[in-house]
């Protein structure tokens, strides 16, 4: 695919061959497969993980990258459109890797861009790379993606990860559930979409009694900067915060994932316990945005 712009675009035969590039970079090392190109990342929001492990892999893979992490520092500042930026910035480089607050502005991006655009999240949309990566690290702990329990717990009205992920869930017959509380549950529109794709998924408030039946745990933060005024003060539920206390009903395969950064949501204690999966998932964002850069350059090992 010319664009990486939304999970919408991903099939199996793309995703299996991502995963089998992944694997032979983690094992062969390819320093110069992208010599002579250049990435530019473009990040109107604050990233650490995704912003630096895209600029990484581009330098690994033998690359170049040019960047601005501020919108105060680009022309945007000055009124310029997004769509001017994009038109300019693709003369310059081989491939943008873009981040903006607004929904469906990586769309927007590929009206004029003379290269492929790279969607990095796009407001409440869509973070399509984390989704890769996220279901590169669960077939890692399970060695299968079909017909997997999977929880969402957190802030699913803001997330747009989990935005990403619900999306592609009927390719592999997962069955979801959505706990969070009430005013932070999944948008109404993705409810329907995924029960026209015949999806199978219950809303619940509370985790602990749907623990025992889950092969993934996917937290998340809840999204405070995303809030109106009257949900600014939102703090986690006591019952949604994941504690070795409450692991104890767990299966003992199940591990859990957070696209990161976390709050309160994960209790430290966790993270040196065999649940815990998302250190790892970190570092599979490194591996996995190689092998989408190779493809999306039309170079592969």
């Amino acid at each position: 695919m010319k664009h990486l712009t939304s999970t919408k675009k991903f099939d199996l035969p793309y995703i299996l061959n991502l995963f089998q590039l992944t694997d032979s970079l983690i094992k062969k090392p390819e320093p110069t497969l992208l010599s002579g190109k250049i990435m530019a990342s473009c990040f109107f929001e604050p990233s650490t993980r995704t912003r630096l492990s895209f600029e990484t892999a581009m330098l690994k893979l033998g690359g170049q990258t040019t960047s601005f992490v501020d919108y105060k520092s680009s022309s945007s500042s000055k009124g310029e459109s997004l769509k001017d930026t994009i038109k300019v910035i693709s003369s310059y480089v081989d491939v943008i890797v873009l981040r903006h607050p607004k929904e469906g502005a990586s769309t927007l991006a590929t009206e004029v861009s003379k290269v492929p655009i790279i969607n990095a999240g796009d407001g409440l949309n869509q973070h399509p790379t984390q989704t890769l990566l996220d279901l590169y690290t669960i077939h890692q702990c399970h060695n299968k993606l079909e017909g997997l329990h999977v929880a969402l717990c957190g802030d699913l009205k803001h997330g747009r990860t989990v935005h990403s992920f619900v999306k592609i869930a009927s390719l592999f017959g997962m069955r979801l559930y959505f706990v969070s509380p009430k005013e932070l549950e999944m948008p109404n529109d993705l409810i329907k979409d995924l029960r026209q794709q015949n999806v199978k998924f219950t809303i619940h408030q509370n985790l602990s009694e749907i623990l025992p039946k889950l092969d993934i745990l996917y937290m998340t933060r809840i999204q405070k900067e995303r809030f109106q005024s009257n949900l600014s003060s939102h703090t986690y539920p006591s019952h949604h915060i994941v504690t070795k206390k409450l692991l104890k009903d767990a299966k003992s395969n199940l591990k859990i994932l957070h696209p990161l950064p976390r709050n309160d949501e994960i209790h430290p204690e966790v993270d040196d316990t065999p649940f815990a999966c998302y250190f790892q998932q970190a570092e599979n964002g490194l591996y996995v945005r190689q092998a989408i850069l190779a493809l999306t350059l039309g170079t592969s090992t």
